[in-house]
């Protein structure tokens, strides 16, 4: 059932809480627990991100985010987030890219900005748990539109010090060893 799929992602997105755990909460495997959030999370990043204190506003797009950050002088916090995910099957191409380097589990990853109080802006694509932050960030165009809204400031943890790097005025790599993004969506 459709409600079904979507509590569960919003439980997910919500809480973090993994495929198995919620799979133990709904009795059902942690793959239909995958399958339900691939299904559903489409459908929330393509209706966008609502904003609080601002009735009718959405954000959809990464670009929407730093425009809105850069209009109301939001702090923006960039983060990754790794949910574990049943191995691919044996012999499929890029079975080796779902292995996280950090977990040592078959991960996928997302990028994953939020504001001060933690609240989801944007969520990125899928990717797998192989790919590093930095990879992510310039594979989403997130760089570029540090480039594009140099007075957007953010705060990031260790795995965006090269961001931090490159934007010093921009960027702050201060929040390392604490979650800086708790995924809720506003829908």
């Amino acid at each position: 059932m459709f409600t079904d799929r979507l509590l569960a992602t919003l439980v997910h997105l919500r809480t973090g809480l993994t495929y198995e755990a919620l799979g133990v909460i709904y009795q059902v495997g942690k793959s239909t627990i995958g399958r339900a959030v691939a299904e559903v999370r489409p459908l929330f990043a393509a209706r966008g991100f609502a904003v609080p204190q601002r009735a009718g506003l959405r954000l959809c797009t990464l670009e929407d985010v730093f425009a809105y950050a850069e209009a109301e002088g939001v702090t923006l916090r960039v983060n990754g987030m790794e949910t574990q995910v049943r191995r691919p099957r044996a012999h499929r191409p890029g079975r080796r890219a779902f292995v996280s380097g950090k977990r040592k589990q078959n991960t996928v990853k997302t990028t994953t900005i939020s504001d001060g109080q933690g609240r989801t802006l944007w969520s990125g694509a899928v990717r797998p748990g192989r790919m590093h932050d930095q990879t992510c960030v310039r594979t989403e165009g997130i760089a570029e539109q540090f480039r594009m809204h140099p007075d957007v400031r953010a705060e990031v943890d260790d795995g965006y010090r090269g961001l931090a790097n490159e934007f010093p005025g921009q960027v702050s790599a201060r929040l390392a060893n604490r979650s800086t993004v708790t995924p809720t969506p506003h829908h």
